[in-house]
């Protein structure tokens, strides 16, 4: 058997991953929590311009992989499920590396009732029960604004894509020229300054972005800006989760599919079809807090992986 042949995990992370599974389901079925299954084959597709999803010939029609089941979590949510959650297979195109593989594990669940800040202290509290042997110490949370000006001295909003560029060079990157994207540049801030600041042994919470990446959260005015209800998750620099108050209204999401699309078209990007299904049903979706963890990401720092290969049984290049 040639080493193609052979799987990329170990036998111990094999084991180690069966057991977070054994241990996450335990955890919701305290919580009464129900499990469900969605489908990976859609009609629709992701339309954010940072995500791309795989297309297949269906009878005739075009569909797609599934990048998440966010979308239809939620029309089970609007038809009374209740508290739900899932762990599935999801799929990406164009991303692969040490921290991707174009197929992946995800956890996704939806808790009615909660907003994200109830959201993000339970993501706290599962995955320091789930987590085996010795947990990460006390978890931090920073609003977006405050880890930027801790990292840079400067609030999101006083900064431009020169001075970011500025910062990004002092800390040894030479960033790309993303012209006026400045979500583009805070992102490239965030990974490259921010993150690589927080505490390596524990988890960080970051909450309330700006309101251009509300994505699927829902956004208020905080006074001086436009906050998106939104968070997301580290252990030391590696992002493992991304949760919303789930934005319930229509209308709005509609626009911002199509904002989505325009930005594919300005880019070059194929256009996407908007989940139509979706939107006929978000204005009954209860208000609600979801979240979503790549669960190979947190069987790497759970095991101390270097390199997402070593956590799936056969990755994409042994597939």
């Amino acid at each position: 058997m040639t080493d193609q042949g052979l799987p990329s995990a170990g036998a111990q992370a094999l084991y180690l991953r069966a057991r977070l599974y054994s241990a996450i389901r335990d955890y919701f079925a305290r919580q009464a929590v129900l499990e469900v299954e969605t489908p990976v084959l859609s009609h629709a597709a992701v339309t954010d311009p940072a995500i791309h999803s795989f297309a297949l010939p269906v009878a005739g029609q075009t569909c797609y992989l599934h990048t998440s089941p966010e979308f239809p979590m939620k029309r089970l949510l609007a038809a009374g499920s209740g508290d739900i959650y899932q762990i599935c297979r999801v799929f990406r195109d164009g991303e692969r590396g040490r921290n991707h593989n174009p197929e992946f594990a995800m956890l996704e669940w939806y808790r009615v009732g909660f907003d994200h800040h109830e959201l993000m202290r339970e993501v706290d509290d599962l995955l320091h029960q789930v987590w085996p042997g010795s947990a990460p110490g006390p978890s931090r949370y920073l609003s977006y604004a405050g880890a930027v000006r801790q990292a840079t001295g400067f609030l999101p909003w006083e900064l431009d894509g020169e001075r970011i560029a500025e910062i990004l060079r002092r800390h040894g990157t030479e960033p790309p020229d993303m012209g006026d994207d400045i979500d583009g540049w805070l992102d490239l801030l965030i990974t490259h300054v921010v993150a690589p600041g927080f505490e390596p042994d524990c988890l960080t919470f970051i909450y309330d972005y700006p309101a251009s990446q509300a994505a699927l959260a829902r956004v208020r005015d905080d006074g001086e800006v436009a906050l998106a209800e939104r968070f997301e998750v580290y252990y030391g620099e590696r992002e493992l989760g991304n949760g919303f108050h789930e934005l319930n209204r229509s209308a709005e999401q509609r626009a911002r599919f199509e904002a989505d699309n325009a930005k594919r078209e300005a880019q070059g990007l194929p256009l996407m079809p908007a989940d139509e299904r979706l939107l006929a049903t978000l204005d009954k979706l209860p208000d609600c807090a979801g979240v979503a963890i790549g669960l190979d990401r947190l069987l790497m720092v759970i095991g101390a992986y270097q390199s997402i290969d070593e956590v799936l049984s056969f990755d994409f290049d042994r597939a």
